[in-house]
């Protein structure tokens, strides 16, 4: 599979990361247990790094994990969901046979394995695309 613009991106800002502290790529496999050669593919792009693997690098870099993605120094504003309605005018999931539809659906989710959620959302997003008949 190969790699999009994103994943070098995250490579050179854990890179740019890493020097701003001054540290080695020898310091950050101690603090994360990772081989220096797989540090350095992820930080050229080479390779794409799990979440668990973020969370170490950001750990090890003593940063919040958004700062691998992010150049702030405060977190990202995140944008105001709960102000979107529905075409009725009601939030949908606040209340009611929604929220109950939601709240089953969150619930469910989270009990699935990380492999099937993908295949779940990959679905979801190729039947979004899907033209109505």
């Amino acid at each position: 599979m190969p790699l999009g613009v994103t994943d070098m991106l995250v490579g050179e800002r854990l890179r740019e990361l890493r020097e701003q502290k001054q540290f080695s790529q020898g310091v950050i496999e101690k603090r994360t247990g990772l081989l220096r050669c797989y540090i350095s593919r992820v930080e050229c792009g080479h390779t794409v790094p799990a979440v668990e693997t973020l969370e170490k690098f950001a750990r090890a870099l003593e940063v919040p994990i958004y700062q691998l993605f992010y150049e702030g120094e405060e977190p990202p504003k995140l944008p105001d969901l709960a102000k979107r309605k529905s075409a009725n005018g009601k939030e949908w999931g606040d209340t009611g046979k929604d929220a109950r539809s939601l709240y089953k659906f969150r619930r469910f989710l989270s009990q699935m394995e990380e492999k099937d959620r993908t295949l779940l959302m990959f679905m979801a997003q190729k039947m979004s695309r899907r033209k109505a008949v």
